[in-house]
């Protein structure tokens, strides 16, 4: 697990940018180009319209910039700084054409990642008497995976494994095709012994049969709360321990006091609901 969890090279953003953009623009951006002179230059500022955690201005900005490499972006708050209603986020000026066609990219990736950050911060916070610590899920936007995951890491979150490659997650189906956990875990290590290695479980019986097959890390699938605790003391530090399924605000904290050491959520991902950014225009 890390912090963010994917690094891009240039020319893969660049690329990613340039498919954003040609979703929106295809042969033209038909209003800007009919009400702006090629060579106007505007001056404009993001504003919050919520309180929440601020993430993806340097991605809204490489948007931008794809459009206007000589664009002057100056952000007046730095990711995962706290916001709210009415705060200035940045000010930037540049191409007239460029700041209003790369309005809608700049502000979905930014809106998205902030709301990610928002949700994660809000759970971090409601857990922050215990020692758990909160986890993403592949549950993400195909193709936004790594601005998805930094978005959780921006807001206080840990990533857990990219996708499918860097940790071997071994669910029920995996068990039922093994035909059993120790199978399964004997068949991934001789397949990749260079993975770790975790096992989800329903119940305090798989719990040690994933024990004694001596994996990295044991998911607790929908468990109640009594059960959590009890396999927190069964495992006793041998394996990390991890809860999931059914987790939000009304019951995080009780989860959180069985002594687990990761909460799973899904919905950080999965169930986006966007920062409200308004863009400005100050001056033509």
């Amino acid at each position: 697990m890390s912090e963010p969890v994917m690094i891009l090279d240039q020319a893969d953003t660049l690329a990613r940018i340039d498919r954003w953009l040609l979703e929106d623009v295809q042969t033209g951006d038909v209003t800007t180009e009919a009400i702006l002179a090629a060579d106007a230059r505007v001056a404009a500022r993001w504003v919050a319209k919520s309180d929440g955690v601020v993430a993806g201005l340097a991605e809204a900005r490489a948007v931008f910039a794809r459009l206007d490499p000589a664009l002057d972006w100056q952000p007046e708050v730095s990711d995962g700084d706290t916001v709210v209603a009415g705060d200035e986020l940045v000010l930037f000026e540049g191409a007239g054409q460029a700041v209003l066609t790369g309005e809608r990219t700049a502000l979905n990736i930014a809106q998205r990642m902030s709301g990610i950050a928002t949700a994660t911060r809000a759970y971090v916070e409601a857990i922050a008497d215990h020692p758990a610590r909160i986890l993403d899920t592949r549950k993400t936007a195909p193709g936004l995976r790594d601005l998805d995951k930094k978005a959780v890491a921006t807001g206080g979150g840990v990533n857990h494994r990219a996708g499918l490659y860097d940790l071997a997650m071994i669910k029920d189906n995996h068990i039922v095709a093994a035909g059993g956990i120790a199978a399964a875990v004997a068949a991934v290590r001789a397949h990749a012994p260079y993975v770790g290695i975790e096992v989800e479980t329903t119940n305090l019986e798989e719990v040690d049969e994933a024990l004694a097959a001596g994996v990295d890390m044991i998911m607790l699938d929908n468990m109640a709360p009594e059960t959590m605790r009890a396999a927190v003391a069964q495992v006793a530090g041998r394996a990390k321990l991890e809860a999931s399924g059914n987790v939000g605000f009304a019951n995080i904290a009780e989860i959180a006091a069985t002594g687990v050491d990761f909460i799973s959520i899904g919905a950080l991902t999965h169930s986006v609901i966007a920062f409200d950014i308004s863009q400005r225009i100050d001056r033509i």
